[in-house]
């Protein structure tokens, strides 16, 4: 108004109404920028993001995550404290278990459907020499009867054997043969029942393999010591060639009983570390001489030898 009344003294007609107008519009809108301007200006922000406002947001910051913090620390502790109860429930359900019997895994998802009343292993130690032995004499006195057999095969075969003599020099070669190769097998399936790795169910597979390679084995091993006994040791051909045949078929037979008998003991429920291995050297030794003398029947008669 100071303006307009200015204006109206140094001019000498007064302004139009449409001057005033135009006057009026201008005041206005200057007064509306300037509380635009005002309002936007970052003076208004001061306040918002004053010392005050952010030390409080700093603050619910830090209790919020030293909250969060304390949470996963008593979680971790709680799941820890979990761990080593269970920890402690399964060792102390493992050694109970364990000292009960041993288990030999013999079928089912877990491995162990046949667990044998085995000797004690972790007790061996507190065993003593009395005990051992008088858990193992009676399998031994029935293998030792069993062996008597080859002094009745030697009898019924001593007419064969007074016209052959060379044949006696390779009875002891054969018996352990025999022995040897048995009791890689009987070993290797203990081992492999022991450990989980075959169960019962995988009897017939594992017995099959094991014979089919004492057979392999029989060949190679054969192939070389009839060459040898003959052309080294200077033994007649027609027993050099008995040998040479029986090596295979004992092979196969002793790979046979080997992988076999393990399995029966647990079938049986018995344990296997205890007759399985002298079973076997029986039973091939019994078996092995039996066939040594008969392919040697064959072979002289294939020879055109009289005995």
């Amino acid at each position: 108004m100071l303006l307009w009344t200015q204006t109206s003294r140094h001019c000498k007609k007064p302004p139009s109404a449409l001057s005033f107008l135009i006057y009026i519009t201008l005041l206005f809108t200057t007064a509306f920028n300037n509380s635009v301007l005002a309002i936007h200006s970052p003076a208004a922000f001061v306040s918002k993001k004053s010392p005050v406002n952010i030390m409080a947001a700093k603050t619910n910051n830090n209790t919020n995550d030293s909250s969060a913090l304390r949470e996963l620390k008593d979680t971790i502790k709680s799941q820890a404290a979990e761990i080593d109860r269970l920890k402690n429930e399964l060792t102390k359900n493992g050694i109970v278990a364990v000292k009960k019997k041993v288990v030999v895994p013999s079928g089912g998802h877990a491995h162990g459907a046949g667990a044998a009343d085995n000797e004690d292993i972790l007790d061996y130690k507190e065993k003593s020499s009395f005990a051992i032995a008088y858990e193992r004499v009676p399998w031994l006195a029935v293998f030792l009867f069993s062996l008597s057999f080859t002094a009745l095969i030697m009898n019924g075969f001593e007419h064969t054997l007074s016209k052959q003599i060379e044949l006696a020099y390779f009875v002891p070669l054969m018996a352990g043969h025999g022995g040897n190769t048995g009791g890689q097998a009987v070993g290797t399936v203990l081992s492999a029942l022991s450990a989980g790795i075959i169960t019962r169910q995988d009897a017939w597979k594992v017995i099959g393999k094991e014979a089919t390679s004492g057979l392999i084995m029989g060949v190679i091993l054969g192939a070389m010591v009839g060459p040898i006994s003959h052309y080294v040791m200077g033994i007649s051909k027609h027993v050099a060639t008995v040998v040479s045949v029986t090596f295979p078929l004992l092979s196969t037979i002793a790979s046979f009983l080997g992988s076999s008998l393990p399995f029966v003991c647990v079938i049986l429920g018995l344990d296997p570390a205890v007759i399985a291995a002298p079973a076997m050297t029986s039973f091939v030794d019994v078996t092995g001489l039996l066939c040594y003398f008969l392919i040697a029947n064959q072979v002289f008669k294939a020879f055109g030898l009289e005995l």
